[in-house]
């Protein structure tokens, strides 16, 4: 839902809520008891989800991820000029949606859980960006699993039937030889050297 219109509840909330703790003499009708119930605990969950809501699906945006310092170097990255960087060749060529690119990348798509877990590591960078460490240089809190990939890319005509991945599809969907694997595609942000590549600018 638009912030306009959470905004627009959260407005109403706060006059019925005002009214009622003005005239607290409404409440002896029938109407009043239902207008202040209303004010006092229904409009006020109601607020906290849509608020809740929006602000999730806010915190998929590549600009929210980009917001921490510490994430710069990574949304540079995006704008490598070398198809070799996987992840500047996905979000240029719009592989995956460039206002949700790190979102469409780094969640793990598993039933149910994948985007709750991603908010929950989400929660752990805000800590650790406003009140604790940042440890560099950032690693992955588990080796990159293939079924990120494979989300998007299983049963894309040119992946499947390429001869490079059909002979070792099966080690690819077992997740036994990894899609960033060294000689695969292995050349990921690599941060580090951003001051040596050539980089991408967009037509405005």
């Amino acid at each position: 839902m638009p912030t306009v219109a959470v905004f627009a509840v959260l407005v109403i909330t706060v006059l019925i809520a005002g009214l009622v703790i003005a005239r607290p003499a409404i409440t002896v009708a029938r109407e009043g008891k239902a207008l202040a119930f209303l004010g006092l605990f229904i409009f006020p969950v109601v607020t906290a989800f849509l608020g809740v809501d929006n602000h999730v699906e806010r915190s998929k945006e590549t600009s929210f991820c980009l917001s921490c310092h510490v994430m710069g170097p990574y949304g540079k990255s995006l704008y490598v000029d070398d198809p070799a960087y996987v992840p500047a060749s996905h979000f240029q060529n719009h592989r995956v949606p460039p206002n949700q690119a790190c979102y469409t990348c780094h969640t793990d798509y598993t039933l149910y859980t994948g985007s709750i877990k991603a908010k929950i590591r989400g929660l752990h960078h805000i800590y650790a960006q406003y009140i604790g460490t940042v440890h560099q240089p950032i690693q992955l809190y588990h080796p990159f699993n293939n079924r990120e990939c494979l989300h998007c890319h299983l049963g894309a005509r040119n992946f499947e039937q390429g001869t490079t991945h059909s002979a070792i599809m099966d080690d690819i969907k077992s997740n036994q030889l990894s899609c960033v694997t060294s000689g695969c595609h292995d050349m990921i942000h690599n941060v580090s050297h951003l001051d040596q590549v050539k980089m991408w600018s967009p037509k405005p």
